[in-house]
């Protein structure tokens, strides 16, 4: 089991991470070089051979190998991303980059997404090189930049450019998922995600005629657009349950004490309480408007008008999700993907789920391991290129009260410090064995 070295260490590298600055502002506005420098020193000295790789200056990506004991094994792929999102410091208790421990609790933007992982990953595999541990299977440890944006300059630029890296690896695991939801029962429920919807980032462009705005004008760009992102917003999208959420559904209702009607699920959502909350954005796609461009002058109608929609589909339903959206848009509006990565569905019943699930319950006892899907993604998109399928696992177990899912991009990120001993526990056990 992880040493108590460990347990210092994982508090220790989270602040150390949190404090590099490596917000990820889009359009290739980020530098995670002084964190891959970071995290590839720690490696080395865990006698891991750190290689980096940049396609852009700055964006740095680092990638390792150790060797199992089973030269017959496939490779695991353990990875987290060093980019964080932006944090407006006035709007923080602490100072976002300040990684301060105080009352327990490591504060700062990355604490839980996804720094505290990186941390986890780096204390385990120092502590097998202080115990002269060897794991069953080659692990290939990855840390990746530009997670947080189009993840061009690293999970794609790694599986595009240098498979060769990843060779063997049949299975990942990554963020986010074994972290502790309180169902307000007293219950300790562990989501493992197994699956995630795919993106469709969509750019809308509606086209009319120009003119002014003391005329009438039956061909306002501005209202066209603003008639299709009305449709888009107020859709009622159809239930499509995918085997992870059916199987997550079918655990939470066990739980419950009631019957699993996946011919109702809102009915059935109904009846789970809080715990709804890990399923409902997943038993259909959506389709969310977010930005909207239009016009320069109040009294000129432009001749265009442009919305961006974050949306999003479950796996086996991206040709539904393209033909809900020419249906929506209607004459005079086009759309086009911005932004798309596909969905993905993980096998349930294998060996590496079982090997979670057991870790998780070992420092868990009476805890409760669902499976479920994410609604968003993350780089496991990108390495399932290479034919990887890709679990959420970044362990934590979390207090009452403390709302986990809130902090991801949220004011105030933080992580308690018993939820990184805990962490890095789980993750010792399971890549032990795995």
């Amino acid at each position: 089991m992880a040493d108590a070295r460990a347990c210092d260490e994982v508090v220790a590298f989270t602040s150390d991470l949190i404090r590099i600055d490596t917000t990820n502002r889009g359009g290739g506005d980020c530098r995670e070089r002084p964190a891959a420098e970071y995290a590839a020193a720690l490696l080395a000295e865990a006698g891991v051979e750190p290689v980096l790789l940049e396609r852009t200056p700055g964006r740095t990506n680092v990638v390792g190998r150790i060797e199992g004991t089973d030269p017959a094994a496939d490779a695991l792929l353990v990875h987290g991303h060093l980019d964080v999102v932006p944090a407006e410091a006035a709007d923080w208790s602490v100072h976002p980059f300040s990684g301060e421990v105080r009352d327990g609790v490591v504060w700062g933007r990355g604490a839980v997404d996804m720094k505290n992982m990186d941390a986890m990953i780096l204390a385990v595999l120092r502590s097998w090189a202080r115990e002269g541990v060897r794991p069953r299977r080659d692990l290939v440890v990855a840390f990746t930049a530009d997670e947080e944006a189009s993840a061009e300059d690293g999970a794609g630029f790694l599986a595009d450019r240098h498979p060769e890296l990843f060779e063997g690896c049949t299975e990942a695991v990554g963020e986010s998922g074994a972290f502790t939801f309180h169902d307000g029962t007293g219950r300790e429920i562990y989501p493992i995600a197994a699956g995630e919807r795919g993106t469709g980032w969509l750019k809308l462009t509606a086209r009319g005629r120009a003119g002014h705005g003391s005329k009438v004008n039956r061909e306002n760009a501005v209202t066209r657009l603003a008639a299709a992102v009305t449709r888009i917003g107020e859709h009622a999208w159809p239930v499509r349950l995918t085997p992870t959420v059916r199987a997550a559904l079918t655990a939470l209702a066990a739980l419950h004490g009631v019957e699993p009607d996946l011919d109702d699920v809102d009915a059935l959502l109904a009846k789970l309480g809080p715990a709804s909350a890990l399923v409902e954005a997943t038993v259909r796609n959506s389709a969310n408007p977010t930005v909207l461009e239009a016009g320069y002058k109040v009294n000129v109608i432009p001749g265009e008008a442009v919305a961006l929609v974050d949306g999003r589909y479950l796996p086996g339903t991206e040709d539904e999700f393209r033909a809900t959206l020419d249906l929506l848009t209607g004459p005079g509006v086009d759309w086009e993907f911005h932004h798309r990565e596909v969905a993905l569905e993980a096998p349930l019943d294998v060996p590496l789920f079982a090997g979670m699930r057991a870790a998780v319950e070992e420092f868990a006892p009476g805890g409760h391991v669902v499976p479920y899907c994410m609604s968003g993604g993350t780089d496991a998109k990108q390495f399932s290129r290479l034919g990887i399928n890709g679990y959420g696992f970044a362990p934590l177990r979390l207090p009452e009260g403390f709302d986990y899912q809130a902090l991801f991009h949220g004011v105030d990120e933080r992580v308690p410090v018993q939820a990184l001993h805990f962490g890095v526990r789980v993750l010792d056990r399971f890549l032990r064995t795995a």
